[in-house]
């Protein structure tokens, strides 16, 4: 956390290098995470023109079920987060609903890193999570009377449905001469 007076006071801004343990924290707010581990964030706050800037590399290693066989998936994430803040009395003074989507309110007087990273893992959680064999192999799961299939999979498939129940579709060689 950053009192704001703190980031007032450097001119060049409060430099950090933290390990986090958000691993709770996560687990509570998506069920879905098994692990994280290894949360490193390495950056600047700095105060300038009524702004607070949070600019950090965010580094971690996320493990999450795969989207198709609910496999554990382990994978590394490496981004860097720009954020920016203001007080929230500021905000409300700029005219406009755009300054409170552009910028982040300040609650209180404190800046909380744990939250804003715990936000942006979140945030970069991908939809599509896949072993490596997954992605190599485009099968996919399937059972009795049932299968996962490709958007492209199943487009085709409804095309070819509908031409079989076309009205028509009896009278197709109708006319060939042989």
């Amino acid at each position: 956390m950053f009192h704001i007076l703190d980031i007032k006071k450097n001119k060049e801004g409060l430099s950090f290098k933290e390990k986090l343990d958000l691993k709770a924290d996560l687990q509570a707010r998506n069920s879905e995470i098994l692990d994280i581990e290894d949360i490193l964030v390495e950056g600047t706050v700095t105060y300038q023109n009524n702004l607070y800037v949070l600019d950090y590399q965010l580094s971690y290693s996320l493990t999450m079920p795969s989207s198709r066989s609910m496999t554990p998936v382990k994978w590394q994430e490496s981004y860097p987060v720009s954020e920016l803040f203001m007080e929230a009395t500021e905000i409300r003074d700029l005219a406009g609903d755009e300054a409170e989507e552009l910028f982040l309110p300040i609650e209180g007087d404190m800046i909380d890193l744990s939250e804003s990273v715990a936000d942006n893992i979140l945030l970069n959680i991908p939809l599509k999570i896949l072993t490596p064999e997954e992605e190599a192999n485009e099968s996919y799961p399937e059972g009795k009377d049932w299968q996962v299939m490709s958007q492209e999979d199943y487009e085709e498939a409804q095309t070819s449905k509908k031409e079989a129940q076309s009205p028509f579709a009896g009278l197709a060689g109708l006319f060939d001469e042989d």
